[in-house]
């Protein structure tokens, strides 16, 4: 029983050196991110709530034009069956 706990202690803390390896401190592309554009300083910035914020809103606008859009034609196919 001793023996399964130590491996699997090994397994866990090998697991947690690899993570730790993987994601170190200085990134290949952190020199770029002077460099890149305006929309990438402000993905970069703190204030993130208001982009999702501005993509829902597209995402809601685009909507309630389709549902309008396919409204209308609806409408437009209940006036010509009632006229025939």
């Amino acid at each position: 029983m001793n023996n399964f706990l130590a491996s699997v202690q090994e397994d866990t803390l090998a697991a947690v050196d690899t993570l730790s390896s993987s994601y170190s401190d200085k990134w290949a592309g952190a020199e770029s991110a002077d460099q890149a554009g305006s929309l990438m300083a402000a993905m970069a910035s703190h204030d993130l709530i208001f982009i999702v914020l501005g993509v829902s809103l597209i995402i809601w606008f685009v909507l309630l034009f389709f549902i309008i859009r396919t409204d209308r034609k609806v409408t437009r196919l209940e006036e010509t069956l009632k006229q025939q």
